[in-house]
């Protein structure tokens, strides 16, 4: 028990090692290369300007279907009429 204790202990301190040192590489490569990481992490993106792109295209394909959909459902019927098993 005292080797898989030991054989743990060393994995977390290698996992936290390994951490600190990607987040030093990452913070080297985002000084030398700043086009490689535009956004920072205070950034959200265009969150809102999204969510309202897609509930307005949810809005118009719910009103279109309301509006076309019976017309659909008629041209769906007759296609399924049409075919031959």
């Amino acid at each position: 028990m005292q080797i898989m204790d030991k054989m743990v202990g060393l994995a977390i301190a290698l996992l936290i090692t390994s951490r600190q040192r990607l987040a030093r590489i990452r913070k080297g490569l985002a000084t030398r290369f700043p086009a490689l990481f535009p956004a920072t992490e205070n950034s959200r993106g265009d969150v809102p300007g999204w969510v309202l792109i897609t509930l307005m295209s949810a809005v118009l394909v719910a009103g279109l279907l309301a509006i076309a959909g019976p017309a659909l459902e008629r041209l769906f019927n007759q296609a399924m009429e049409q075919v031959q098993p």
